[in-house]
């Protein structure tokens, strides 16, 4: 089976494999090990967009999560290679919103989903703050390269019972 390609403009890069440890009495990925897989797929992109480690203590400044959805679309067992994709839906000078989608790394299917919604945070005043211009320029770019690229349906959701 040929994997459907991935637009370029995502990004992409963040690989991982379900660790042994993460499955749960069902047999397959517990749902935290999701959120965890995700939370390093977050480290991976906010590092793409100048949101690293050297920033956050030369700023003294950081990001933190205030909201997010996550969807299970497909069971994983131990060993599934893991590949993430992240598309940026929005920011203004304070926060982002972003998605990631997690793809069993062969067979490319959507294994989870999750929308996240960030705020920056001054350290000292734990308070939020603007991201520094360097960090506006790059999601600037980053939003560019992928304004062609249609919002994800599960993006924006809310949870509910249908009837």
């Amino acid at each position: 089976m040929t994997a459907a390609p991935i637009d370029e403009a995502l990004v992409q890069g963040h690989r991982s494999t379900v660790q042994e440890a993460w499955i749960d009495y069902n047999g397959h990925m517990n749902v935290a090990y999701y959120v965890l897989a995700f939370d390093q797929a977050t480290d991976f992109f906010t590092d793409r967009v100048g949101l690293d480690a050297a920033y956050r203590e030369s700023a003294n400044a950081s990001f933190f999560v205030v909201d997010m959805n996550v969807g299970y679309r497909r069971e994983l067992g131990a060993g599934a290679p893991l590949l993430f994709t992240t598309q940026l839906l929005d920011f203004d000078r304070k926060r982002m919103r972003f998605f990631h989608t997690m793809l069993h790394a062969e067979e490319r299917f959507v294994a989870a989903t999750n929308e996240i919604l960030t705020v920056h945070v001054d350290m000292t005043a734990r308070r939020s703050s603007p991201m520094a211009e360097s960090v506006l320029r790059a999601l600037e770019a980053l939003s560019a390269r992928q304004k062609h690229l249609p919002p994800p349906p599960e993006a924006g959701r809310v949870l509910g019972i249908r009837r």
